[in-house]
């Protein structure tokens, strides 16, 4: 079995290469979705986020995300101590997913893949990457947002040299057409799985 970390900036194409890895039999193991059933079913996490963050819940049991990002974003410190909870909770759920896995393998889907660690649990780790103006332009479409919102997301993210220096792999994006990036993504992991796994 093989486990491959997939990460890569916003606009990429990361959710066209899970699709292709899915077909090729791979599971994907998402790791915002592990987050969010980890705020609602880990009563330790919960407990210390509330110990560190004072009351970051809603009263139906929701995260409050506004109250929570007021408090960690701009103050490195205080993403540190957010990191610093939900990093080792993501590590434990990732891990007893990769466990259960059946079949060719896994495929890990974290935008911080690298500095949370999940990495190490990987035969494989490759970034996808797009040059900027591209990235922009699907954003926008994708998200609905304006240009100066788009751009001020792609310059709060990691730069390609991040994912040059820390990933095995770097796959950029030059494709001209969906199509053509879904065939050159399954002939790119066809080709280092093939050494993989032989």
């Amino acid at each position: 079995m093989t486990v491959i970390g997939l990460t890569g900036p916003t606009g990429s194409g990361k959710t066209t290469a899970l699709r292709v890895l899915e077909t090729m039999g791979f599971r994907v193991i998402d790791c915002d979705a592990a987050y969010y059933e980890l705020l609602k079913t880990d009563e330790v996490l919960r407990q210390q986020l509330t110990d560190t963050f004072g009351n970051v819940f809603l009263p139906d049991g929701q995260l409050d995300r506004r109250t929570l990002g007021t408090i960690v974003f701009g103050d490195r410190g205080q993403m540190a101590k957010l990191n610093a909870i939900v990093y080792p909770a993501m590590d434990r759920a990732v891990a007893k997913e990769i466990a259960a896995v059946k079949g060719r393998g896994a495929v890990i889907d974290a935008i911080n893949l690298i500095e949370s660690g999940l990495g190490r649990r990987c035969d494989l780790t490759v970034a996808i990457t797009a040059p900027q103006e591209v990235r922009l332009r699907r954003i926008m479409a994708r998200d609905s947002i304006d240009e100066a919102y788009a751009r001020q997301r792609i310059e709060a993210q990691k730069k390609d040299a991040y994912y040059k220096k820390h990933c095995h792999f770097l796959l950029e994006n030059r494709a001209r057409s969906q199509k053509e990036f879904e065939a050159l993504i399954r002939e790119f992991f066809e080709d280092i799985l093939l050494d993989t796994e032989e």
